[in-house]
Protein backbone atom coordinates (compact mmCIF):
# COMPACT_ATOMS: atom_id res chain seq x y z
CA UNK A 1 0.00 0.00 0.00
CA UNK A 2 3.06 2.07 0.99
CA UNK A 3 4.50 1.75 -2.57
CA UNK A 4 1.25 2.36 -4.43
CA UNK A 5 0.70 6.00 -2.27
CA UNK A 6 4.64 6.75 -2.92
CA UNK A 7 4.30 6.13 -6.82
CA UNK A 8 0.81 8.05 -6.68
CA UNK A 9 2.42 11.03 -5.06
CA UNK A 10 5.84 10.87 -7.55
CA UNK A 11 3.03 10.46 -10.02
CA UNK A 12 0.93 13.85 -8.80
CA UNK A 13 4.16 15.66 -8.36
CA UNK A 14 4.81 15.29 -12.01
CA UNK A 15 1.72 15.99 -13.43
CA UNK A 16 1.58 19.50 -10.81
CA UNK A 17 5.13 20.24 -12.68
CA UNK A 18 3.91 19.29 -16.26
CA UNK A 19 0.93 21.87 -15.33
CA UNK A 20 3.07 24.45 -14.31
CA UNK A 21 5.47 24.19 -17.04
CA UNK A 22 2.90 24.45 -19.44
CA UNK A 23 0.38 27.13 -17.50
CA UNK A 24 -0.07 30.38 -19.12
CA UNK A 25 1.01 32.38 -16.55
CA UNK A 26 4.52 30.94 -17.25
CA UNK A 27 3.96 31.64 -20.93
CA UNK A 28 3.03 35.42 -20.19
CA UNK A 29 5.91 35.74 -17.67
CA UNK A 30 8.07 33.96 -20.38
CA UNK A 31 6.99 34.05 -24.04
CA UNK A 32 8.97 31.84 -25.29
CA UNK A 33 8.82 32.74 -28.75
CA UNK A 34 9.27 36.38 -28.40
CA UNK A 35 12.31 35.34 -26.04
CA UNK A 36 13.91 32.80 -29.13
CA UNK A 37 13.16 35.58 -32.06
CA UNK A 38 15.58 37.89 -29.90
CA UNK A 39 18.31 34.82 -29.94
CA UNK A 40 21.27 34.85 -32.15
CA UNK A 41 19.92 31.47 -33.60
CA UNK A 42 20.18 31.09 -37.45
CA UNK A 43 18.48 28.27 -40.23
CA UNK A 44 22.00 26.76 -39.86
CA UNK A 45 22.60 25.89 -36.60
CA UNK A 46 23.04 23.22 -34.03
CA UNK A 47 21.29 24.02 -30.45
CA UNK A 48 20.76 22.70 -27.36
CA UNK A 49 18.61 23.06 -24.70
CA UNK A 50 19.23 22.11 -20.93
CA UNK A 51 16.95 21.23 -18.40
CA UNK A 52 14.73 21.24 -20.81
CA UNK A 53 11.49 20.10 -19.15
CA UNK A 54 8.19 20.09 -21.15
CA UNK A 55 9.82 21.37 -24.11
CA UNK A 56 9.24 25.27 -23.39
CA UNK A 57 11.72 26.37 -25.69
CA UNK A 58 12.97 23.01 -27.39
CA UNK A 59 10.08 23.20 -29.20
CA UNK A 60 10.35 26.86 -30.65
CA UNK A 61 13.79 26.03 -30.79
CA UNK A 62 13.77 23.79 -33.32
CA UNK A 63 10.87 25.53 -35.40
CA UNK A 64 13.94 28.46 -35.57
CA UNK A 65 16.47 25.96 -37.34
CA UNK A 66 17.18 22.95 -40.17
CA UNK A 67 19.67 21.56 -38.03
CA UNK A 68 19.26 19.04 -34.88
CA UNK A 69 18.15 20.69 -31.42
CA UNK A 70 19.41 18.39 -28.57
CA UNK A 71 17.04 18.53 -25.68
CA UNK A 72 18.82 17.01 -22.60
CA UNK A 73 16.59 16.57 -19.13
CA UNK A 74 17.81 14.06 -16.65
CA UNK A 75 13.68 12.95 -16.20
CA UNK A 76 12.55 10.43 -18.92
CA UNK A 77 9.52 11.57 -18.66
CA UNK A 78 9.98 14.96 -19.79
CA UNK A 79 11.58 14.07 -22.69
CA UNK A 80 8.71 11.68 -23.50
CA UNK A 81 6.50 15.03 -23.32
CA UNK A 82 9.07 16.78 -25.53
CA UNK A 83 8.72 13.58 -28.36
CA UNK A 84 5.08 13.50 -27.99
CA UNK A 85 4.72 17.67 -29.00
CA UNK A 86 7.28 17.02 -31.45
CA UNK A 87 5.17 14.38 -33.33
CA UNK A 88 2.17 16.33 -33.07
CA UNK A 89 4.14 19.38 -34.49
CA UNK A 90 6.00 17.61 -37.21
CA UNK A 91 9.40 18.29 -36.06
CA UNK A 92 11.67 15.89 -36.68
CA UNK A 93 15.11 17.58 -36.07
CA UNK A 94 14.57 17.10 -31.82
CA UNK A 95 17.23 14.71 -30.28
CA UNK A 96 16.61 13.77 -26.74
CA UNK A 97 19.08 13.63 -24.31
CA UNK A 98 18.66 11.98 -20.68
CA UNK A 99 21.09 12.85 -18.86
CA UNK A 100 22.75 15.40 -16.37
CA UNK A 101 24.42 18.61 -17.62
CA UNK A 102 27.83 17.03 -15.63
CA UNK A 103 27.46 13.87 -18.03
CA UNK A 104 26.40 15.58 -20.90
CA UNK A 105 28.57 13.98 -23.78
CA UNK A 106 28.41 15.84 -27.02
CA UNK A 107 31.46 17.05 -28.98
CA UNK A 108 33.48 19.49 -28.11
CA UNK A 109 32.85 23.21 -29.82
CA UNK A 110 29.41 20.67 -31.39
CA UNK A 111 26.75 23.77 -30.32
CA UNK A 112 26.23 27.36 -31.97
CA UNK A 113 23.52 27.95 -29.46
CA UNK A 114 22.74 26.74 -25.71
CA UNK A 115 19.71 27.49 -23.91
CA UNK A 116 19.95 27.09 -20.07
CA UNK A 117 16.41 28.15 -18.84
CA UNK A 118 15.94 28.22 -15.01
CA UNK A 119 18.27 25.23 -13.96
CA UNK A 120 21.61 26.88 -13.09
CA UNK A 121 20.95 27.83 -9.67
CA UNK A 122 19.89 23.74 -9.35
CA UNK A 123 23.45 22.39 -10.07
CA UNK A 124 25.49 21.21 -7.47
CA UNK A 125 28.64 23.12 -9.26
CA UNK A 126 28.31 26.19 -11.24
CA UNK A 127 31.76 26.24 -12.54
CA UNK A 128 32.06 22.78 -13.88
CA UNK A 129 28.72 22.82 -15.16
CA UNK A 130 29.63 26.15 -17.18
CA UNK A 131 32.99 24.71 -18.25
CA UNK A 132 31.06 21.70 -19.52
CA UNK A 133 29.23 24.47 -21.38
CA UNK A 134 31.94 26.32 -22.86
CA UNK A 135 33.45 23.27 -24.12
CA UNK A 136 30.61 22.15 -26.37
CA UNK A 137 30.20 25.56 -27.93
CA UNK A 138 31.66 26.62 -30.91
CA UNK A 139 34.05 29.51 -31.18
CA UNK A 140 31.36 32.62 -31.90
CA UNK A 141 28.93 30.67 -30.52
CA UNK A 142 26.27 31.51 -27.66
CA UNK A 143 25.15 30.61 -24.01
CA UNK A 144 21.81 32.02 -23.42
CA UNK A 145 20.89 31.92 -19.49
CA UNK A 146 18.02 32.32 -18.03
CA UNK A 147 17.49 32.61 -13.65
CA UNK A 148 15.54 34.28 -11.17
CA UNK A 149 17.67 37.18 -9.88
CA UNK A 150 18.87 37.35 -5.93
CA UNK A 151 17.10 40.10 -4.76
CA UNK A 152 15.47 39.53 -1.03
CA UNK A 153 12.52 41.98 -2.11
CA UNK A 154 11.26 39.42 -5.08
CA UNK A 155 9.25 36.57 -3.35
CA UNK A 156 8.76 34.79 -6.76
CA UNK A 157 11.33 31.69 -7.01
CA UNK A 158 12.57 29.40 -5.56
CA UNK A 159 14.65 29.78 -2.40
CA UNK A 160 16.51 32.60 -1.85
CA UNK A 161 19.87 30.72 -0.99
CA UNK A 162 20.04 28.80 -4.21
CA UNK A 163 19.65 31.72 -6.37
CA UNK A 164 22.47 32.90 -8.37
CA UNK A 165 22.14 36.96 -8.67
CA UNK A 166 23.25 38.13 -11.94
CA UNK A 167 26.45 39.80 -11.01
CA UNK A 168 27.42 36.54 -9.66
CA UNK A 169 26.83 34.30 -12.52
CA UNK A 170 28.39 37.32 -14.95
CA UNK A 171 31.40 37.23 -13.19
CA UNK A 172 31.27 32.82 -13.20
CA UNK A 173 30.76 32.89 -17.23
CA UNK A 174 33.59 35.11 -17.44
CA UNK A 175 36.04 32.88 -15.48
CA UNK A 176 34.48 29.75 -17.67
CA UNK A 177 36.20 31.63 -20.51
CA UNK A 178 33.38 33.14 -22.14
CA UNK A 179 34.20 36.31 -23.41
CA UNK A 180 31.54 39.33 -23.45
CA UNK A 181 28.39 38.79 -21.76
CA UNK A 182 24.72 41.17 -21.76
CA UNK A 183 22.17 41.17 -19.18
CA UNK A 184 18.55 41.99 -19.95
CA UNK A 185 15.90 42.18 -17.33
CA UNK A 186 12.95 39.94 -18.46
CA UNK A 187 10.64 41.18 -15.78
CA UNK A 188 11.20 42.34 -11.83
CA UNK A 189 12.17 38.70 -10.86
CA UNK A 190 13.86 36.85 -13.57
CA UNK A 191 17.22 38.28 -16.31
CA UNK A 192 19.14 36.67 -18.83
CA UNK A 193 22.26 36.68 -19.33
CA UNK A 194 23.87 36.03 -23.23
CA UNK A 195 27.37 34.94 -22.96
CA UNK A 196 29.85 34.39 -26.18
CA UNK A 197 32.58 32.11 -26.93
Amino acid sequence: MNKIKKSHDKDQKFLNKIAFLESKQRERLLPPEVLIDEMPIKESHTLLDIGAGSGFFTIPMAKKTKETVYALDFDSRMLNVISEKAIKEDLQNIKLIESTIEALSLEDESIDFIMASLILHEVESLSKVLSKLYEVTKIGGHLLCLEYEKDEKIIEGPPMDIRISSTDLEQSLLNSGFKSTKITRINDSIYTILAKK
